[in-house]
């Protein structure tokens, strides 16, 4: 059965694909210190272990710690156990008049009931907190470790140095490490987004996680993991001030919190819509066609970093509505992909309205 896709194989894999003319996988067999394609199969067990120190953080420090900050880890009451009205829950049916012929309850009795289901599903503040704070832990070792890994690479202050000599650039221990960790996170967040507070840009970030990832796995097999791990610094620098701001929030710390929102939005502004395209698109696109011949994987790399600079724009415009809601409202930095950042939020108004709509 093999036999039959040897062929589609050799083609995808084909060193005319993803390597620059007249280099071929040969020149880098047996040799430990280029990246190596089996070396993308370590991110899978170190994001297991990941899963695994965040479970142990979030029993044994965060949620203690939330505790002790006085943050609520109050679920709410289940509604009376209705097996009609469950199974029209879990499969988003709000037809009311057939609910209340097969219920018996008014139309009222079945709003209320529906109000309180949504109610009790929602995530705590505490939960809220615990995820976020694990967040914020990985984002803040990540960017000290790119910080250090990275600081004294010459093609960090020198963008050409991606592109002199390549695809002959051995890879520093330092930066091996950097790239195995960040990949492993991005597998870890793929798996727990499915059951982390749901928000409302759940499929953008979903396409964000498989971008990154797509792009790891690229410039590591076709030996671009310099150019690969200035997007990694990049895109460091910027996240763990959004969940120190978060943190703060829940926690009731609001001078912390909109301290740590406005530096969060200074620092992604500049480095994912000034930085990112000046610099990092710049040399991909420019500089690279200066030194290099190009190959099919080259204009798949390019493909991901636009995805990745279309989302920032996409992002962009979260982050504007937040600035906008602190400044003309509340003065409460809240994170605007959230569809709930507190369980009180949802009313019954609101519900029958949304109910009504759906029916009509």
């Amino acid at each position: 059965m093999l036999g039959y896709f040897s062929p589609v194989f050799d083609e995808l894999w084909s060193p005319d694909i993803w390597l620059p003319p007249n280099i071929t996988w040969q020149h880098f067999d047996s040799r430990p210190d280029y990246a190596q394609f089996y070396h993308l199969l370590y991110p899978l067990p170190m994001a297991l272990a990941m899963l695994v120190l965040r479970l142990c953080l979030d029993r044994a420090v965060l949620r203690p710690a939330g505790r002790m900050l006085g943050i609520s880890d109050k679920q709410r009451r289940m509604p009376d156990h209705n097996t009609v009205l469950e199974s029209a829950f879990r499969h988003g049916q709000h037809h009311y008049p057939s609910l209340c012929s097969h219920t018996g309850l008014t139309e009222r009795q079945v709003h209320r009931w529906m109000r309180k289901r949504v109610l009790a599903s929602k995530p705590t503040t505490l939960d809220k907190f615990t995820e976020t704070g694990w967040r914020w832990i990985f984002y803040f070792c990540a960017n000290t470790l790119s910080a250090w890994a990275l600081w004294e690479k010459p093609w960090v202050w020198n963008t050409f140095y991606c592109w002199y000599g390549y695809p002959f650039h051995p890879v520093d221990p330092a930066v091996w490490w950097h790239y195995m960790l960040e990949m492993a996170f991005y597998w870890s967040l793929t798996l727990t987004q499915f059951t982390d507070v749901k928000r409302k840009d759940f499929w953008e970030m979903f396409i964000h996680h498989i971008a990154t990832l797509a792009l790891l796995i690229l410039s590591w097999t076709n030996h671009m993991h310099r150019m690969g791990s200035l997007v990694l610094l990049i895109h460091d620098f910027a996240d763990h001030w959004l969940e120190l701001a978060k943190l703060a929030r829940y926690a009731k710390f609001q001078m912390v919190c909109d301290a740590a929102f406005v530096i969060f939005s200074t620092t992604w502004v500049y480095t994912r819509l000034a930085v990112f395209p000046a610099w990092i698109c710049y040399s991909t696109i420019v500089e690279a066609g200066q030194l290099i011949q190009m190959f099919p994987v080259y204009y798949i790399f390019n493909f991901l970093m636009t995805t990745l600079l279309m989302l920032h724009t996409m992002w962009f415009y979260f982050i504007i509505k937040v600035a906008l809601k602190v400044m003309m409202n509340s003065g409460v930095a809240e994170d605007a992909r959230s569809e709930s950042d507190d369980s009180d939020d949802v009313n019954e108004e609101s519900w029958s309205e949304s109910d009504t709509e759906k029916k009509n």
